[in-house]
């Protein structure tokens, strides 16, 4: 059976890969599908980099604005949205290129990572994220470092979320979720596919995340977080675990100062940005496009995707 075109262009937050992503389409006559944890939300632009209709330049875009911040929303539900746009922009004779930083959420449709033969178990689960509401987040991720170093290393303590289903799995199962996670990776992709990642200077990066945030807060951030305030979106709901808006949240509600929630974000992207380099490292299959190879010319970098693209069946 021949498998179904696919174009996976990622890498860290603030590497540049929207605008690459639109010329790309535009040479390949393709559909972007944001593989992005924040921009499925409405009402969440600025914190969320989320791309402007003027920056879209014609090209359709898919899996942005699709959500309230109230509703729920996982990797399942992620998988299953992605896998219906593959099909349609397919019919349509349009190549789908999936475009992001959330590398959990590439793995999963890439490989076709099966997620149901887990069941959860709502008793555990309660019972760990009444522990991380008593005790903190910092404590329940040290209880995942002592029996799974390597999700502990890949997972924040502060998304909960995915601490607490680790620490889950580990109990239902006895098993590591990142030697689960290592076996499903270990899977020959579902699609006909070539798997970008573009990357920069680590330095370059850094400073590019900190004029980003610059503009945020310039372009209205606490305004925005504000008005998600009043719509009644507080921490617990998984859209406000974004980074931010959790930040900008506690300046809000008087725990810290504005200057302390934009150095928190900054530096909390700067790790960020770490963690998803780590995370395409450990993948198979991974075409490494770093920017200064190609002396930062973008015109370059496009010509050899395409070439890379069109010559994929003689890569194998």
């Amino acid at each position: 059976m021949t498998k179904t075109p696919l174009i996976v262009l990622t890498g860290p937050t603030a590497v540049g890969k929207t605008n690459l992503s639109i010329k790309l389409a535009k040479m390949l006559g393709g559909e972007i599908i944001s593989a992005d944890s924040m921009q499925v939300y409405k009402h969440m632009d600025i914190g969320s980099a989320k791309i402007t209709p003027e920056e879209m330049a014609g090209v359709p875009h898919h899996m942005i604005d699709i959500l309230e911040p109230f509703d729920e929303f996982n990797v399942v539900i992620f998988k299953e949205k992605v896998k219906q746009c593959i099909e349609e922009i397919t019919e349509r004779n349009h190549i789908p290129i999936l475009t992001g930083g959330t590398g959990f959420y590439i793995q999963a449709v890439l490989y076709d990572i099966d997620f149901t033969e887990n069941e959860e178990n709502t008793e555990i689960r309660k019972r760990l994220e009444a522990l991380a509401e008593e005790k903190g987040a910092e404590y329940l991720h040290k209880q995942l470092a002592k029996v799974d170093k390597e999700s502990a290393e890949s997972i924040h303590a502060n998304n909960i979320k995915r601490v607490v289903r680790a620490l889950e799995f580990y109990e239902l199962t006895g098993k590591k979720i990142s030697e689960h996670n290592e076996a499903e990776r270990a899977k020959q992709s579902a699609y006909d596919s070539c798997y970008f990642v573009l990357n920069d200077d680590r330095a370059v990066l850094y400073e590019r995340i900190d004029r980003r945030v610059d503009k945020m807060m310039e372009d209205g951030l606490v305004e925005e977080v504000k008005k998600l305030k009043s719509m009644g979106c507080d921490r617990k709901l998984v859209s406000m675990q974004g980074l931010g808006y959790k930040e900008i949240l506690s300046y809000l509600d008087g725990e810290i100062s504005l200057e302390e929630a934009v150095y928190l974000i900054k530096r909390d992207t700067r790790h960020f940005a770490k963690r998803q380099l780590t995370w395409f490292r450990r993948e198979k299959e991974v075409i490494w496009v770093d920017k200064n190879a190609f002396e930062y010319e973008e015109d370059k970098i496009l010509q050899f995707m395409v070439e890379r693209w069109n010559n994929r069946s003689k890569q194998d």
